[in-house]
């Protein structure tokens, strides 16, 4: 028995003799299923000999990837804190060489994910350094891949120590998180808040392929959960995509200029 990778979202499925019959995840709005190919999988052996790691400084954190690029193409960034490093969001990708080259930086103390199109390989990363993976529970129906390393937080906030706080955002899924990291004054999003060429902005949505926007009061909302925590920095969900200064002001006029634009006040000429 092997386990498969979905070759468009990256979600991981648990070890079996047999093809997975479809992946939730893509067939959710918020995915898709590619037109061209149809649902296609990978074996998990065949994926890691195929690919390699990516690791690199990004915004003065240390980010991971996978060469070739694969599936939605995130990276994840290593997290260190007091508390431990902590593995914020996840990538399909692991093997021994990046086992041994996280080890030198400290390991890994705990995971946590942004929301589910990031799950990918968490269980493999969650063996691989035996630690626990921390998902709000309002995402429990989305873990394809069950484990007892996978612990879901209930409400608002979560603490995981060394200034390190999960922050229920809701808006892109309903158990969305991000992370914000007091020491650094940073806050790690993932695509809850999504980094976008124009960085004076932000943006939200529903679905990002499918272009489905979200109600002006669940982006108001996401505005609320993190009025309290102040942030001079954001870092998105991939390489590159990082705000290096006054981004909670960001976030501010972002949530005002989304709700004029989707409410009919409309947006400056």
């Amino acid at each position: 028995m092997t386990t498969y990778l979905c070759q468009a979202c990256a979600t991981q499925y648990p070890p079996s003799a047999e093809l997975p019959a479809a992946c939730p995840i893509c067939e959710d709005p918020r995915q898709y299923v590619p037109h061209d190919t149809g649902q296609a999988w990978v074996r998990w052996e065949d994926f890691v000999e195929d690919h390699d790691a990516d690791v690199r400084d990004d915004g003065g954190i240390l980010g991971i990837g996978c060469t070739p690029s694969f599936a939605i193409g995130q990276r994840a960034l290593l997290v260190k804190s007091a508390a431990g490093n902590v593995l914020w969001d996840c990538i399909p990708f692991i093997d021994e060489k990046l086992v041994e080259r996280l080890t030198t930086e400290g390991g890994i103390a705990a995971i946590a994910i942004s929301h589910p199109h990031y799950y990918s390989a968490m269980i493999e990363w969650a063996k691989a350094f035996a630690c626990p993976i921390y998902l709000h529970a309002a995402e429990r129906k989305w873990v394809m891949r069950p484990d007892p390393a996978v612990r879901f937080w209930e409400g608002e906030t979560h603490s995981l120590g060394g200034g390190l706080t999960l922050i229920r955002c809701g808006g892109h899924y309903e158990g969305g998180q991000v992370l914000h990291w007091a020491d650094r004054r940073a806050l790690l999003s993932g695509d809850i808040v999504q980094v976008i060429p124009d960085r004076r902005y932000v943006a939200f949505m529903y679905s990002y392929p499918n272009l489905i926007p979200l109600p002006a009061a669940k982006v108001e909302a996401i505005g609320e959960a993190l009025a309290p925590f102040a942030f001079d920095s954001l870092y998105g969900a991939w390489f590159d995509r990082v705000i290096e200064r006054d981004a909670s002001a960001v976030v501010r006029r972002s949530v005002d200029r989304y709700v004029r634009a989707v409410t009919g006040s409309g947006l400056a000429s």
